[in-house]
């Protein structure tokens, strides 16, 4: 099976799970399916994002920084990655078995995996993270779920404290059709009418073949 076959199947998923009132609902079966195969997964590439990496070689965590939250961290490599650097990091996923494999395949990690949804985040989670990273799960939420979701990743961010979101990009006239659902400027810069400021807001082509349209942004939260 090819990655555009895994995307085409992953978008009739959640195709299906849309048209059922349950828009999430396809990632737990999509994990499972996949039968312990990471190969299966069209997001899995085993290793920390690229865009991440980078990112952190340019922008070395500040001192303050202490703590971390990754959201919807799929089977891990970025956690493991900002632990490395040092950070208390609690990553989550709303899937289940994503979690399972998580823990299978870091049987040694420091990092704290936990099963959550983004929309319902734990109360103790409201500014309790000094950085947090966001990369590709709201291009895969339905349109009119990313407002809350956005709200939500927001509010995790300590006084102070970053948040970096990497997604796909795309300009507003574009065709959205295809898995995933590339997100638009002002949804990135929708962050801000969360409480956030904007530091800086990257639009690049990455050096995937064929070329990959990102977004990389980086906000703060204001200081108390």
């Amino acid at each position: 099976m090819t990655t555009d076959d895994r995307r085409n199947r992953a978008s009739r998923l959640a195709g299906e799970a849309l048209q059922a009132g349950e828009p999430l609902a396809w990632f737990d079966s999509f994990y499972r399916d996949a039968a312990g195969d990471s190969n299966q997964i069209p997001w899995a590439d085993r290793r920390p994002n690229v865009n991440l990496v980078s990112w952190l070689e340019a922008n070395p965590f500040e001192t303050t920084t202490k703590t971390a939250l990754v959201v919807g961290c799929g089977l891990g490599d970025d956690a493991e990655l900002i632990a490395r650097g040092g950070l208390e990091t609690t990553a989550f996923d709303l899937s289940p078995k994503a979690i399972e494999w998580c823990q299978s395949r870091h049987r040694s990690s420091k990092v704290n995996y936990l099963r959550a949804d983004v929309l319902e985040a734990p109360l103790i989670w409201k500014q309790a993270f000094d950085f947090v990273f966001e990369a590709y799960t709201l291009q895969v939420m339905p349109t009119e779920l990313r407002p809350a979701a956005v709200t939500a990743i927001a509010g995790c961010v300590a006084p102070g404290g970053r948040l970096l979101v990497i997604s796909r990009g795309r300009d507003a006239q574009e065709d959205v059709s295809g898995f995933p659902w590339p997100l638009v400027r002002q949804e990135i810069e929708s962050f801000t009418n969360a409480g956030l400021s904007l530091v800086s807001l990257e639009d690049y082509r990455d050096d995937e073949s064929p070329p990959v349209r990102r977004f990389r942004a980086v906000f703060r939260s204001d200081p108390r």
